[in-house]
């Protein structure tokens, strides 16, 4: 039998997201948020669910675009300070060492060292209890070359992608692959 937990925010896993924005006098700011996935295949979309305190909100209000950057293992700290600072208060890209490229497709910026980036025009704007669920249409991915694969696909084990889990607050990496979907289910 199954022990009941109560209505909690445990999905196993949430990725770890970084949000990168332009504030008002358009200087970059990014921001860790792990509510978030893909939510259409077409158009192709991502919802990422912010709270209205945070800086960032208003600044995808503003600026109606926004990137999904998506930090590797050795970004940890970063991607853990993004989520702790505002940039209300300090200009946290600059501070972290970190460079804010402008985008050619959407009105935000990316972080060059992240190995991937959605860029991302939002799409619309549905509020939900506490969070802010902002969909954005993803009008580009970029990859850095070294973790595309000859045939064109993504290789995980070089972006080195991790995530969050909610209950122990914990960051963890990515493990090996078990099985090829839409495959091993075929009985």
């Amino acid at each position: 039998m199954k022990k009941s937990l109560g209505a909690d925010t445990i999905l196993y896993t949430t990725p770890v997201l970084v949000i990168a924005t332009y504030d008002k006098k358009d200087v970059a700011n990014a921001m860790t948020a792990a509510w978030g996935g893909i939510c259409c295949s077409k158009p192709p979309c991502i919802a990422v669910s912010l709270r209205s305190a945070t800086y960032s909100h208003g600044n995808i209000i503003e600026h109606k675009a926004f990137t999904v950057n998506i930090p590797s293992e050795k970004h940890v700290k970063e991607a853990d300070y993004f989520g702790m600072a505002s940039g209300r208060n300090e200009n946290k890209i600059k501070k972290s060492g970190l460079t804010a490229v402008k985008s050619e497709i959407v009105d935000a910026p990316y972080i060059k060292e992240f190995p991937l980036v959605l860029e991302c025009q939002l799409k619309e704007i549905v509020e939900v209890g506490l969070h802010t669920q902002f969909i954005g249409e993803i009008k580009d991915v970029k990859a850095d070359k070294n973790v595309i694969k000859p045939d064109g696909t993504l290789d995980v084990g070089k972006i080195k992608p991790f995530v969050f889990l909610p209950d122990c607050r914990g960051y963890y990496g990515l493990g090996k692959k078990i099985a090829q979907a839409f495959s091993v289910g075929r009985l």
